[in-house]
């Protein structure tokens, strides 16, 4: 029985990278030989254990055969003659089929430390067809290693998978489990750029490819192609550090630009409402977490009203502030802010501007959150009201309440009402 460290570790290690998980392969023992060394059996599919002090996995080596259309569709075959070549040979790239014996030395049989020194991103042999989620997960390293380039031959095979309805198979649950990670790589732009190449974005988001090659009007967005700006705000999202539901939302704030009709373009009047739609069709389809896909409703919807939001006055920011739900979840606006902070520095040009209407706004949540609402709803309640006065009362107050700090902050001079 040998242990061998392979995988992400190994490449990992040769990029001088710290690595979180490390995943083992076994050669040559059997799952009883597993579990009476103490290894905790855990592999569903295939046999995979738990070490008993590190808790790290190690998997018996094992080959797969295509059974069935789709990410399912595979028998494993497990046993103590599978060698570790055989086990690398079933990976998916280059720079993931590489091991580490007991001795440290480099086990290397598919060229994956050259393609690494080379920064290539290329399939291990034509298995790579056989699952989809492969594409998904180049992608998603193409977003992490984002310096590295698709081999030529590897684009081609992808695109073949796409044609063949290889992609179509995909279960929802697995095509975002893969979008979310490469959300939160370092250049996420990089994902959707290999997707679009090879046509996977038109199957799997056509929302979002749609928006290439729609303008918008060059005063506000000089980098024109709205595909183009989508994903400078998501490279944006990412160098601030944003979390998923940010990024995802900013992934589908302007969807809705791509539904605009011709002959009004490059004006995209009631993008937002529209944003909203197909966001909830994404959503449903690949089976979004409740808090992303909520999220970023509230993001598509107000937008365009954050952005403008400088011109508002007491009234009409509370009611922004309302419809955000901000003062029962305060914490909630700074994501939002975050979102759109994201979108207007994600144009060419405007990559360093500030974006005042945080501060403005964060500043008018706090005068609004201290209303005390209890004492309104008595006084009301007190007057024989109901639910609805309260609610008006309570909006009410908290306009004035606005008001007053603006003018106590400004020495008496409000900006304009509305």
């Amino acid at each position: 029985m040998k242990n061998f460290l392979v995988g992400g570790a190994v490449r990992d290690q040769l990029l001088g990278l710290s690595s979180q998980d490390r995943d083992w392969v076994v050669v040559g023992a059997t799952p009883e030989q597993m579990v009476d060394a103490g290894f905790l059996p855990v592999g569903r599919d295939f046999p995979v254990f738990l070490h008993p002090e590190t808790r790290e996995e190690y998997a018996l080596a094992r080959t797969e055969r295509k059974t069935a259309r789709g990410y399912h569709g595979f028998a494993f075959h497990a046993a103590p003659d599978v060698t570790l070549e055989q086990d690398l040979a079933r990976r998916d790239l280059t720079i993931n089929a590489m091991a580490r014996g007991e001795d440290g030395a480099l086990i290397d049989p598919h060229g994956g430390e050259r393609d690494l020194r080379e920064r290539v991103l290329r399939h291990v042999s034509p298995a790579f067809a056989e699952d989809p989620v492969r594409i998904l997960r180049l992608a998603r390293f193409a977003a992490r290693f984002h310096d590295f380039r698709v081999a030529t031959e590897t684009e081609a095979l992808m695109g073949e998978m796409v044609e063949a309805g290889e992609v179509d198979a995909l279960v929802a649950e697995r095509v975002w489990q893969e979008l979310a990670r490469g959300l939160m790589e370092a250049r996420p732009s990089r994902m959707f750029e290999v997707l679009r190449g090879c046509g996977a974005l038109a199957r799997l988001l056509p929302e979002v490819d749609r928006l290439w090659g729609v303008p918008q009007r060059a005063e506000y967005h000089p980098e024109v192609d709205t595909g183009v700006h989508l994903m400078m705000v998501l490279d944006m999202s990412a160098a601030l550090g944003a979390s998923l539901p940010v990024r995802f939302a900013c992934l589908c704030h302007d969807l809705g630009k791509g539904t605009t009709p011709p002959e009004v373009l490059p004006k995209h009047i009631g993008h937002e409402q529209r944003s909203v739609h197909l966001l909830r069709q994404v959503c449903a389809r690949l089976r979004v977490p409740t808090e992303c896909r909520e999220f970023a409703e509230v993001v598509a919807r107000e937008h365009g009203n954050i952005h403008r939001s400088e011109e508002f006055g007491a009234a009409a920011v509370v009611r922004l502030l309302e419809r955000c739900d901000a003062i029962r979840k305060p914490r909630r606006l700074d994501d939002i802010l975050l979102a759109c902070e994201c979108d207007a520095r994600g144009r060419l040009g405007f990559e360093q501007r500030p974006y005042p209407q945080r501060q403005r706004l964060n500043e008018a949540l706090a005068a609004v959150r201290s209303v005390v609402t209890a004492d309104i709803a008595a006084e009301v309640v007190g007057r024989g009201g109901g639910g609805e006065q309260i609610a008006q009362a309570v909006h009410e107050a908290r306009v004035r309440a606005l008001a007053q700090a603006w003018a106590a902050g400004k020495d008496g001079e409000a900006p304009a009402q509305g």
